[in-house]
């Protein structure tokens, strides 16, 4: 009975254009997916689940907080996968690693690459990962390459593509005979692909330069980024180790080195007779083309793989250990402060602990908010709450009849509310700037906020005032009055106040709110 072999399955041509077609499809659900998740049409555990495949998300959330999370289970699929095909989530399905291969640089790249040794990177980043959240901190999931693509697209390149389209749409606009089929046009792609009104840049910079770091480094070396910093590469390389199916090379190998020259990881060693690190070797299948004498082989193969020297040893560990005490230490101590900020205001249902615990930074949750209103903290919650999400009423206020932010986070950082339970979860509470506030600081009329308010009981009512003018004349003025046992603090207040720059109305994070769940005693829960 013949041995198993991937290479007498299809011809070697075969394999790499089939693998293409899979990256290329893997690409396109992964967009589609993405242009979806603001659809409340598409369920969130379907628009997450790419996320959800990530085994280095579930595995840093679950020990971070310390719960199992139902949906994580999804990455046993590609945990299982990688136990039987090595690491071919990196070579077949990746997004980022197919992006990466698209902008390969292959005529401008240098020549020499850096040592074998500059392979430890990711796995210390791996392990600092997973000892700081054994802590109970998650801010180094900012390196995960899923993470890394849904922020980037999230925050830069689709409000620029947006910005764009209204670029260009205003100026064509300009000619008369184009008007209605740019109005047809507008009205077809919004709100189905754009949002009604463009999104606030506001950050958007960093994640971009972010991005081209990573695609410009494979000037340096092909899958720069996969090879020496990606710490989902460092995992599922540690389990690929013990991969059933592997690359080998026959007797038949000249010593050509086409192989060598083909491989995307560098993963190739003429010194050890054109052999492969099974946790490097990505299953692109590029070698089984190159090779003109059929030397290479994907046999079953039992047992452990050889260590390499830059896997890591016991020196790595206890610096990794040591360096996620010290780091998880300094970033507590340096935004205790910081995290107590009055306009830290947090998605319904969250606990200012909790989320930092659970939160895997993915942008998830700002991707689905319908009106903007959710960001990546920067700064305002310190660096070891760095891009976790807030709102800022300013931008977009938290939906009354929406709950996706809850639906759609794949690690339940975010509770999954029900639409009765999310309508009185207390995020906030709005204060009124009296200096600022038209009907108080000018004695004129305005009751934007009272309209806007929501509620079914308003939180916000009209006080009727008689004023006494300078001239002796006495005026009656409308002022508004925040009712602090009714209001949540969904911001539509401060959103839609019509003073220019700082809101007369802002929405503040008070008492112990950033520390308890707290609902208000209403009937419909």
């Amino acid at each position: 009975m013949p041995k198993l072999n991937l290479k007498t399955i299809l011809p070697k041509r075969a394999w790499t254009t089939t693998r293409k077609i899979v990256q290329t499809l893997s690409l396109l659900v992964f967009l589609v997916l993405f242009i979806a998740a603001p659809h409340s049409d598409w369920s969130g555990s379907l628009t997450n689940s790419f996320l959800r495949l990530d085994p280095l998300i579930g595995f840093a959330n679950l020990l971070a907080s310390r719960a199992l999370v139902a949906g994580a289970a999804l990455a046993l699929v590609t945990l299982v996968l990688t136990l039987i095909f090595g690491k071919a989530w990196c070579g077949w399905i990746c997004p980022l690693g197919t992006l990466l291969d698209l902008f390969s640089f292959e005529r401008w790249r240098s020549v020499r690459v850096p040592p074998e040794g500059w392979r430890k990177v990711k796995y210390g980043i791996l392990l600092v990962i997973i000892f700081a959240a054994l802590l109970g901190n998650l801010t180094l999931l900012i390196f995960d390459p899923l993470t890394i693509l849904v922020r980037t697209f999230t925050e830069s390149f689709w409000p620029m593509l947006d910005r764009l389209v209204i670029f260009a749409e205003t100026s064509l606009y300009r000619y008369p005979g184009l008007r209605e089929g740019i109005s047809s046009f507008d009205r077809l792609i919004r709100p189905s692909l754009f949002p009604l009104t463009p999104e606030d840049l506001r950050g958007a910079g960093i994640f971009v330069v972010v991005f081209f770091i990573i695609v410009l480094l494979n000037l340096v070396a092909r899958r720069f980024w996969c090879r020496y910093l990606c710490p989902l590469g460092g995992l599922l390389g540690w389990i690929s180790k013990l991969a059933i199916i592997r690359r080998r090379v026959g007797t038949e190998c000249t010593g050509c080195a086409l192989c060598v020259r083909d491989c995307p990881t560098g993963t190739i060693n003429p010194e050890l007779g054109y052999a492969s690190d099974p946790a490097e070797c990505t299953m692109c299948m590029d070698c089984l083309e190159s090779c003109p004498v059929g030397a290479t082989h994907f046999p079953v193969h039992l047992g452990l793989a050889d260590f390499q020297s830059y896997d890591p040893d016991r020196r790595q560990v206890l610096l990794s250990v040591g360096a996620a005490i010290a780091g998880v230490g300094l970033l507590r101590m340096g935004s205790s402060t910081d995290r107590s900020a009055s306009y830290l205001i947090r998605p319904p249902g969250t606990e200012e602990v909790d989320l930092m615990s659970a939160c895997v930074r993915c942008g998830q949750c700002i991707r689905v908010c319908p009106t903007g209103g959710l960001h990546p903290a920067m700064t305002r919650a310190g660096i070891e709450g760095l891009w976790t999400p807030i709102l800022i009423p300013r931008l977009g206020y938290c939906d009354y009849s929406c709950n996706a932010c809850g639906e759609s986070c794949p690690v339940n950082a975010i509770p999954t509310l029900s639409l009765e339970q999310k309508r009185v979860q207390v995020i906030g509470q709005a204060v009124i700037d009296q200096d600022r506030c038209i009907p108080w600081a000018e004695e004129q009329d305005c009751i934007v906020c009272e309209e806007m308010c929501p509620l079914p009981e308003k939180a916000i009512v009209l006080e009727v005032v008689e004023v006494n003018q300078v001239n002796g004349h006495t005026l009656t003025v409308q002022r508004p009055k925040v009712l602090v046992d009714r209001c949540i603090g969904c911001g539509i207040c401060e959103y839609k106040c019509p003073v220019e720059g700082e809101a007369a109305i802002r929405v503040h994070v008070t008492g112990d709110l950033n520390h308890e769940v707290q609902f208000k005693a209403k009937s419909a829960v």
